[in-house]
């Protein structure tokens, strides 16, 4: 799939995310077009840009022939504009005839502002009015990113924490410490930090536009990029190259066989083995992929059991609490694995004795690997009263002579 991939050590806004996108390929004449069906009287400026020694696009929106973003905040320059509503914006969205995909999104961006907005003034969601978010460059901003997203055919984001910045804020009632109290709610689910910078660097509508496109945050997961786009921000402070870039690729089907799993072991030499057979089985009901118990040798030459259990990054927390609340041990090694697993499908096949289930593994379309199912060899050897092993080779031969 096609992943975008946001790096947020500038922060995020609105125009830095368009000119990114601009960047990386999104046609302007085509957003262009975009915005004159939204009947604003605004136009698109896009220029090229110098920030802290990177060349960067950076995206205005001009309305009535003026910069909308001389100043970060736009509440500066609200008294020009007509406040609007939410049911006003909709409309205005919905009458520029905008492919679906980008009119939801857009759509979605402003219940989210507005839903901010109503919270902080503890408002109903209809008494909101778009003067700090909703004047023309807002509107503008969101739905020519989600268009450009569009354009650029984006299936999904994910992007690395989101740099806030620190110090206050004027808001309309006064200072406020960064991140203002709007942006603050807005963020709330996404991974962010303060670098320490002065100044505010995420805005409302940069942090709206990341949640409507349900974006993920963690490590750049496996990525073959064809395209890399840097943004500008209206500022050029001289501690920060105030660019937000954004990666554009195919994730690598070749990593998709690579699972991370997470590794869980402790070394027993005091711990009762029937505490250690029930810890095992309790690890495997909490959601362990495996459980291993090797026998070691300790210091002072102890007897003991070295406990491994590998899980995923969800279940991990609870099996690190089942061991240190179950077993004898004072500490857990923790480590992330990388391990490679065969597509895996199951097959049925009839013996004479009934039916039982082959697994097999392939990759890359190749079969490499066909196990019978243990449980259904066991429960067929019973039931005739003949050797496992015989169960087990006539499954697979019919699994090997049988129909493809």
């Amino acid at each position: 799939m096609r992943l975008a991939y946001l790096d947020g050590s500038a922060g995020v806004s609105g125009d830095m995310l368009l000119g990114a996108l601009i960047h990386a390929g999104a046609p302007v004449d085509s957003l262009r077009a975009t915005l004159q069906a939204l009947a604003l009287h605004a136009d698109l400026d896009v220029e090229s840009v110098d920030r802290s020694g990177i060349s960067a696009t950076h995206a205005r929106i001009l309305t009535h022939g003026r910069s909308a973003d001389e100043t970060p905040h736009h509440h500066h320059h609200a008294h020009h504009e007509p406040h609007r509503s939410l049911a006003d914006i909709r409309t205005l969205i919905l009458a520029a005839k905008l492919p679906k995909p980008v009119a939801d999104r857009a759509l979605r961006a402003f219940t989210l502002l507005g839903e901010a907005e109503a919270k902080v003034h503890g408002i109903p969601l209809e008494k909101v009015h778009f003067h700090e978010v909703g004047a023309v460059d807002a509107i503008a901003d969101i739905v020519l990113v989600s268009a450009a997203a569009h354009a650029l055919k984006i299936d999904g984001w994910r992007s690395g924490p989101l740099n806030v910045g620190s110090g206050t804020v004027q808001c309309a009632h006064g200072r406020f410490p960064v991140p203002a109290p709007a942006t603050a709610e807005l963020l709330r689910g996404l991974t962010t930090y303060s670098s320490g910078h002065q100044g505010e660097l995420v805005t409302p509508t940069g942090a709206a536009l990341l949640r409507a496109f349900d974006t993920s945050f963690g490590a750049q997961p496996g990525m073959i990029f064809d395209a890399i786009g840097y943004g500008a921000g209206s500022r050029n402070p001289p501690d920060l190259a105030n660019v937000a870039r954004l990666s554009v690729g195919e994730t690598d089907s070749s990593t998709d066989a690579t699972q991370t799993v997470v590794v869980l072991e402790t070394a027993l030499d005091d711990c009762n083995p029937q505490i250690i057979a029930h810890v095992a089985e309790e690890a495997l009901r909490l959601g362990a992929l495996d459980v291993l118990r090797t026998p070691v040798f300790m210091k002072k030459n102890r007897a003991g059991t070295l406990v491994t259990v590998l899980t995923d990054r969800e279940h991990a927390g609870a099996i690190e609490q089942l061991l240190l609340r179950e077993t004898s041990t004072l500490g857990l090694r923790i480590r992330e694995e990388r391990r490679v697993c065969l597509e895996r499908r199951t097959v049925e096949v009839q013996t004479a004795w009934g039916p039982a289930r082959v697994k097999v593994g392939q990759r890359d379309g190749l079969e490499l690997n066909a196990a019978p199912e243990f449980e259904d060899c066991r429960r067929l050897a019973e039931a005739n009263a003949i050797p496992l092993k015989l169960v087990m080779e006539a499954v697979l031969r019919a699994y090997r002579e049988g129909p493809p």
